[in-house]
């Protein structure tokens, strides 16, 4: 009795420990993709182009890290830091393939502002008492400060002075900054002209470092002009050592900034690589991958850092397939970080701000988006030019919090509490058929009411509602036999290829007499889905549409031009569909 007992005994615990090793098997692969892709990586397809890639990411990592420390007010070698270490970590538990994240502009700057209100700056260059190699203690400081920014922001994330020195400017460094400016905007804009008939651009950053220390250099330009250079960069990497916790309560309003600002532009990069090379992200899982990416550098004196719009085009362009192109790129700026960093001692202050001027012209580029802004929704556009105005006026926090409460205070304001969807039954509409067999045919019509606002709040609910009821509700029936699979599949039919049945096309109409308020994103959501639902081989058409809704999509494009999308009710857009139909049956009969 007693070895039976024990044989049950053990055999229970052999399935409880069983069960507790899948479990924990499950949660590792869920919290850290690398685990997920690292033992499938392919070798022989995906090696060459991640290591091109990383290698042309490297050096814009190298040469953005050293311009955005000092946008940071802190030494360049802390961006080459800040190009390293996120950079590993996201790769390790992030899971956009094509995010490329490390140093960035904003957040630099919203960083800078905390580190100059704790630690003013002083008026001295970076090679002023440090030929020794070693950093001063006003600048250890300083890292202090940018790095307490960036743990607070990343904990939050897991759970401006444009003229003052007017004065003071040299007219050499102005030259030699305008000079730069100009060499970097006509090579870069060459690159984008041609990039389709070169598979590597030219790296001008990196060669505009290296010609312009070359020529500070032998023209001893530091001396004779006075022109303020790198100076002396440490070699290898620093000890590892906690930021200054006493100055978390003072730097909330930054790490707030850099937290915000810093997801939703990671976040964003995700989900867009994510859609262009048809994989999935999980938004808690990239919160902790970019949490994680500011609390651990900042141990290692590193600045804030996201993911940017520039580096992952990059990717994009050069190839990359993988994270692996990131972690090359590490390895690179490994590199530079314990034998080219001395090398840049002579490397002009002012060239780095050049690159930080040009880096900021996608910034400069969302002016055109106001007229979008101003044709969909004004007070869209009212919110986006005074937190710009605040901004300017004030400080990279102050706007982003004036934004944020305006935003938030508008949605509240007008976003009643009401269900998202609501399919209606046919027999809700007000129409009567003449006949047995045009009712027959209006089986494959779905009407979905829209009973609330649309805005960035509630139009991914909403993208993800209609889908469900695409898929769920009846929206596919004999089509799915052969075109619908053509669509689902992207695009590539497998057996014998046959034509779309136009009598038995599918219907979507959007009742849209609920939806009394949207901004530039739900009208986005809206043509995505009038697109999505073409490839799938559905028509979609709306009723009750606000003439400004019918303005809006029409000004974003994408609509068919010679079938009408807007209709004045349901009725009429019923009576479109029984004409058309009519039409291609009898169009059908007559080829026959």
């Amino acid at each position: 009795m007693m070895t039976g007992a024990k044989r049950k005994r053990s055999t229970v615990w052999r399935k409880i420990q069983a069960v507790r090793f899948e479990d924990i098997k499950a949660w590792c692969m869920r919290r850290l993709p690398i685990l997920t892709w690292a033992p499938v990586y392919n070798w022989k397809e995906n090696l060459v182009p991640d290591t091109v890639s990383g290698m042309m990411l490297a050096i814009q990592q190298v040469t953005q890290g050293l311009a955005f420390a000092i946008l940071s007010s802190v030494h360049p070698v802390f961006g080459l830091y800040g190009s390293f270490f996120p950079v590993i970590i996201y790769a390790i538990f992030g899971m956009g393939r094509h995010v490329a994240t490390g140093t960035f502009a904003l957040t630099s700057l919203i960083s800078a502002n905390a580190v100059e209100r704790l630690v003013p700056s002083v008026r001295t260059n970076f090679t002023a008492n440090n030929n020794s190699g070693i950093l001063s203690e006003f600048e250890m400081q300083r890292i202090g400060v940018a790095a307490a920014v960036s743990f607070l922001g990343g904990i939050i994330q897991i759970y401006a002075y444009v003229f003052e020195n007017i004065r003071s400017v040299q007219l050499e460094a102005l030259l030699l900054s305008l000079l730069s400016i100009v060499v970097l905007v006509l090579v870069k804009e060459l690159n984008e002209k041609f990039h389709r008939n070169i598979k590597v651009v030219l790296p001008i950053d990196l060669l505009l470092i290296i010609a312009t220390s070359i020529a500070c250099y032998y023209a001893d330009m530091e001396y004779v002009y006075g022109i303020e250079v790198v100076g002396n960069i440490p070699k290898g990497l620093p000890s590892p050592k906690a930021p200054p916790m006493s100055v978390l309560p003072e730097v909330v309003t930054e790490a707030f900034g850099v937290a915000l600002v810093g997801y939703v532009a990671s976040l964003a990069l995700a989900q867009g690589s994510a859609k262009k090379f048809k994989y999935t992200v999980d938004d808690n899982q990239e919160f902790l991958a970019h949490g994680l990416s500011n609390v651990i550098p900042s141990f290692f004196f590193c600045i804030p850092s996201a993911a940017a719009m520039g580096r992952t085009a990059l990717l994009y362009s050069t190839g990359a397939k993988t994270q692996v192109a990131c972690l090359v790129s590490c390895v690179l700026i490994l590199v530079v970080i314990y034998t080219i960093g001395p090398l840049l001692y002579w490397l002009p202050m002012c060239v780095l701000a050049s690159i930080i001027v040009v880096g900021l012209k996608g910034m400069l580029m969302q002016f055109r988006d106001l007229k979008k802004y101003w044709n969909v929704d004004k007070i869209d556009w009212s919110i986006w030019v005074s937190t710009y105005v605040f901004t300017i006026c004030f400080a990279a926090n102050v706007g982003l919090l004036y934004g944020v409460v305006c935003t938030i205070a508008i949605v509240i304001f007008r976003f009643p509490r009401a269900k998202t969807l609501n399919l209606k039954n046919m027999k809700e509409v007000e129409y009567k058929y003449k006949a047995e067999d045009n009712c027959e045919s209006l089986k494959q019509v779905k009407i979905v009411s829209v009973n609330s606002p649309l805005v960035f709040l509630n139009a991914r609910k909403f993208h993800a509602d209609l889908l469900k009821i695409i898929q769920k509700d009846g929206m596919s029936s004999q089509c799915e036999q052969n075109t619908l699979l053509c669509s689902f599949s992207n695009g590539s039919c497998h057996g014998e290829l046959v034509q779309p049945c136009h009598s038995e096309r599918h219907v979507l109409i959007l009742d849209c007499s609920g939806l009394n308020f949207f901004d530039y994103t739900g009208v986005s959501v809206l043509l995505q889905i009038y697109v999505d639902c073409k490839n799938r081989y559905i028509d979609v058409l709306l009723a009750h549409c606000k003439g400004s809704l019918i303005k809006a999509m029409q000004y974003g494009g994408n609509l068919d031009s010679e079938n009408p999308v807007f209709f004045e009710s349901i009725s009429s857009a019923i009576d479109a569909i029984q004409i058309h139909r009519n039409y291609s049956k009898f169009s059908e009969q007559s080829e026959v």
